[in-house]
């Protein structure tokens, strides 16, 4: 039976139990660290569509739509049960109509269209005309449409959706390039995934402003752009500790400035403390304030120094966990801003102090409550499904990275970037390592503030601030033996022969464990139990899992020469039964036990493996 069959079968249940979600879905400010408090959620079931399997929807002019046939719960992809449809079959083209309802007294502003995330090619017409075009699933984008509305009239937007994974010249993520998912790989995303909203702006409102903490300076540097200047705009920033401005700033309101504020008595933030100072900017003309934006900013400092990744001027060990940010309810995206929460709660509950984001780019909502709650992130774009060795895949992808990158900047939580995830494929024509140069130094060149980790596993092609590894041996004395240092402490390099040497960088275990055990099949899930994912053979009992789990966490904590480390997963995704949790976000063991371990002294678990060595030593 096809996952696709019992979906439909099963949607009425789903949507009775999300009645709330369904009706009006994720009515948070989508933009955290950019509020601003006029603004129209574009969520919901107002919006209609009509797959496109064919591709002759422009021949068919359905850009011209006053509306489609069938209705599709908005920000869930068609794939979702959530989306009210539940079609897992490929779906390379389809088409969205809603009706826009500008108020009369946005008349004479900005008026701005904010699409969170579309997979992966979207045009956006307005009214019949075609008003912007954005290559790209996993990056946010905005549609300035003053020109194409009506304020005080209804107007017709339609999205037309490419996205084609089995192309390979965009980047997928998971995503299955088969009919079901299968092994690692996951139920489709097409079209939008992330929340849809419209904003008016002042002509001269203030469009982004970058946020750079010094820590060093005791200081925050502020880089604000506009959507248009002139000579009587001003902008002011105020920093505050709650009630409290601890700074203030005046300036001329201009694309050229830098703007710096010193803070006495500075706090940082950090997983244990994480304190964020508020920010409120505002923009005013003729002493009349035009505009005024909520934003919010922690003092951090991540580097690198020697093999050494640091905090806030000290060492730091990072303890993190995969994320790959999937639901069983909505796919990329999470029926609830609480869920998304939820998802940092239970990673800490279970000793983890961060995560590396897998073949994804979250929600903005996500890393709100990771710098809310205290939770490092590393940012990583879904290159999975793309063809490197593709000229146009390669632009694809280094677009859309940038654009993430430019998104997240401010993001305090985010320590680290890791664009690709184990590239396998020899390299053809030198295209392997242009793609890892191209990817690092653009990175660079947009974020001078974080370390870049290029490739995460697979053949490394250089240009990496931290190297790290995956290993996914299972037995514990052949893992130590595996990592233990050798030739003059040089690491664990699995694909030696096909990787760069590594040169001295800081070095992390950034994928291992991922031991398999299967607490219940997930509702949705008809494969056999023979089919689910995950690595090693199954623990007979729990007393063999946590055994397992401790040995080898123990091994990776031990080693010296091993900076950080993360573990595979945070939630068993679809059939990949690896995780510390269920796909549901059930507890499927003793968490007191398993926080014990994954937040065990390094000095602990050097005692306990030298026992466990000499103990094997002796049989």
């Amino acid at each position: 039976m096809k996952k696709t069959k019992f979906y439909l079968s099963s949607l009425a249940l789903i949507l009775s139990l999300n009645l709330s979600a369904a009706i009006q879905p994720r009515l948070e400010y989508p933009r955290p660290q950019f509020e601003r408090m006029e603004w129209i959620n574009l969520n919901g079931d107002a919006w209609t569509y009509q797959f496109d399997f064919g591709k002759s929807g422009m021949e068919n002019k359905l850009f011209n739509s006053k509306g489609f046939e069938d209705r599709i719960n908005v920000p869930f992809c068609p794939e979702s049960p959530l989306s009210g449809i539940g079609h897992t079959d490929f779906i390379d083209a389809m088409w969205y109509h809603r009706t826009l309802d500008i108020p009369a007294g946005w008349e004479g502003n900005h008026i701005i269209l904010h699409f969170g995330g579309v997979d992966f090619k979207s045009t956006i017409y307005i009214n019949g005309k075609e008003a912007f075009v954005h290559y790209g699933g996993a990056a946010s984008f905005q549609v300035d449409i003053t020109n194409y509305v009506k304020a005080g009239q209804k107007n017709d937007l339609v999205v037309s959706v490419f996205d084609d994974v089995r192309s390979r010249i965009q980047p997928g993520g998971k995503q299955s390039r088969r009919l079901n998912s299968y092994e690692c790989f996951y139920t489709r995303v097409t079209g939008i995934w992330a929340t849809v909203w419209l904003e008016s702006v002042a002509k001269n409102g203030l469009k982004n402003c970058r946020i750079t903490p010094d820590l060093d300076n005791s200081q925050f540097v502020f880089e604000p752009k506009f959507y248009e200047t002139n000579d009587k705009a001003t902008f002011t920033v105020n920093v505050k500790d709650g009630n409290k401005t601890v700074a203030s700033l005046n300036s001329k309101a201009s694309d050229n400035a830098f703007l710096v504020t010193k803070i006495k008595n500075v706090k940082t933030w950090s997983p244990e403390h994480p304190f964020l100072y508020d920010i409120e900017y505002i923009v005013k003309e003729d002493g009349k304030v035009i505009d005024k934006v909520k934003s919010y900013a922690g003092m951090r400092k991540a580097e690198l120094r020697g093999n050494q990744f640091y905090l806030n001027n000290k060492p730091y060990y990072q303890r993190l966990v995969l994320d790959q940010g999937y639901y069983p309810d909505g796919q990329w995206t999470a029926p609830t801003d609480e869920a998304l929460k939820n998802d940092i709660v239970l990673a800490k509950n279970a000793g983890f102090n961060g995560a590396r984001l897998h073949q994804k780019v979250f929600e903005q909502r996500y890393f709100y409550w990771a710098d809310k709650l205290g939770y490092l992130t590393w940012g990583e774009s879904p290159s999975w499904a793309m063809d490197w060795t593709n000229p146009v895949a390669a632009r694809n992808m280094i677009d859309e990275w940038a654009e993430c990158v430019e998104r997240d900047y401010n993001v305090t939580s985010l320590v680290v970037w890791s664009p690709l995830n184990e590239t396998w494929m020899d390299d053809v024509d030198g295209q392997r390592q242009r793609l890892s140069r191209d990817l690092y130094f653009t990175t660079k060149r947009l974020d001078r503030t974080r370390p870049v980790a290029t490739t995460s596993g697979g053949y490394h092609a250089g240009f990496d601030d931290i190297y790290t590894e995956h290993t996914y041996e299972q037995d514990p004395v052949k893992l130590y033996n595996l990592l233990k240092p050798i030739d003059e402490g040089k690491p664990y390099v699995q694909f030696a022969d096909k990787s760069w040497a590594w040169q001295g960088e800081p070095y992390m275990i950034d994928e291992f464990g991922g031991i398999r055990w299967v607490k219940k099949m997930h509702a949705a899930e008809v494969a056999p139990e023979s089919s689910f994912w995950g690595y090693g053979k199954d623990p007979q009992s729990l007393e063999e899992y946590y055994r397992r789990l401790e040995d080898q966490v123990n091994v990776v904590l031990s080693i010296d020469g091993i900076t950080g480390f993360c573990y595979t997963q945070i939630v068993d995704v679809e059939l990949e039964k690896n995780g510390i949790y269920t796909y549901d976000r059930e507890r499927k063991f003793d968490m007191d036990r398993i926080k014990k371990i994954f937040s065990k002294s390094r000095e602990q678990a050097k005692k306990e493996v030298a026992d466990m060595l000499k103990k094997t030593n002796s049989n």
